[in-house]
C-alpha cells in the first residue's frame, strides 16, 4: 500500500498571507504546505482522503490522474473546498464518483454544493459538473472501497465529530483534539500512524506536539508522521526536536507501508 501526503498544512496554508516569519520566507521546500490531503492506493484501487483548496495543484504535482472515491474526515473549508476539482475525474467515469463520510458531513457537503449530488441539475450541453454519489459511514463498521478496507472511527474536534481512517496497516487522524480510547483499540498494530500536531502549546480543537508525540507513542506504530503543521514550527527544526520514529511530513512525500 501506498500513502501520498498532498498537503500537510493548517487551515491557513504555509507560506500564511502577510507573514514574512522565519518559516514562512524559508526555502527549504518541507517548510511550504497546502492544505491536509492525502490519497492511498493499493492493488489498483486509489482513495482520496479530502478534497483540500489547492487540490487540482496537489494532483499535478503529485501524478495522480484518477481515484476511485473519496473519504472525508469532516466539512471543514480546508478539507472540503477543492471539492470542484473532481470534476476532471468525474467526467471520465461513468456514472457518481463515491464520496463517503459521516452522515452530517455528507448533508453539509449536498448543502453547500449541490450541483455535485442532484441528478436533476444537469450542466448544459457542451459543458459538464463534477458527480458525486453520497456513501455514509458509521463509526466502527468497516466499508470495502475495492482493494481497500476503511474502518472509520471517532475523534473529537472542538464540539465536532471527525472520522479517523485505519487503512489496513495506516492509521489517519487529522484533525483531533484527542485520541478516545474506541480510537487507541482502532488503531492497535498499525505500522504507520498519521497524527494532527498543530502548537507546542495547548489548543481547543487540535493536539498540540507533545500530546500528539504522547499518542503516538502508546499506540506504538513503526513510523508516526505529524501533519496539519503550521508556520510556527519549520521542518528541520521540528524534525530535530522529535523522538526516534516520529517526524513531520511535507507535501508530497510517499511511503510505502507492509501488511500489517
Amino acid at each position: 500500500m501506498r500513502l501520498t501526503f498532498l498537503g500537510t498544512g493548517t487551515s491557513f496554508g504555509v507560506p500564511q498571507v502577510g507573514c514574512d516569519c522565519a518559516v514562512c520566507t524559508s526555502t527549504d521546500p518541507r517548510d511550504r504546505r497546502t492544505r491536509v490531503g492525502a490519497a492511498v492506493e493499493s492493488a489498483g484501487t486509489r482513495l482520496l482522503l479530502d478534497t483540500p483548496p489547492e487540490l487540482r495543484l496537489q494532483l499535478l504535482a503529485a501524478g495522480i490522474h484518477d481515484v476511485d472515491a473519496v473519504a472525508y474526515t469532516h466539512e471543514h473549508a480546508d478539507h472540503t473546498h477543492g471539492i470542484d476539482d473532481l470534476r476532471a475525474i468525474s467526467v471520465r467515469r461513468p456514472g457518481g464518483l463515491p464520496i463517503f463520510g459521516a452522515p452530517e458531513t455528507l448533508a453539509a457537503l449536498t448543502t453547500r454544493f449541490p450541483y455535485i449530488f442532484d441528478d436533476a441539475i444537469r450542466p448544459l450541453p457542451g459543458t459538464s459538473k463534477p458527480e458525486g454519489v453520497a456513501r455514509p459511514l458509521t463509526p466502527g463498521v468497516p466499508t470495502r472501497i475495492g482493494a481497500l478496507e476503511l474502518l472509520p472511527f471517532e475523534v473529537p474536534h472542538g464540539a465536532q465529530r471527525v472520522l479517523g481512517f485505519r487503512i489496513g496497516a495506516l492509521g489517519y487522524v487529522t484533525d483531533a483534539k484527542a485520541l478516545p480510547e474506541a480510537a487507541f483499540a482502532a488503531l492497535v498494530g498499525v505500522r504507520v500512524l498519521v497524527l494532527n500536531a498543530l502548537f507546542r502549546t495547548s489548543h481547543p480543537t487540535h493536539l498540540s506536539i507533545d500530546e500528539a508525540v504522547a499518542a503516538a507513542q502508546r499506540i506504538g506504530a513503526a513510523q508516526t508522521y505529524l501533519t496539519h503543521l503550521t508556520h510556527r514550527t519549520g521542518h528541520a527544526e521540528l524534525a530535530a526536536s522529535l523522538p526516534a520514529g516520529i517526524t513531520p511530513a511535507h507535501d508530497g512525500l510517499t511511503v510505502e507501508i507492509a501488511p500489517a
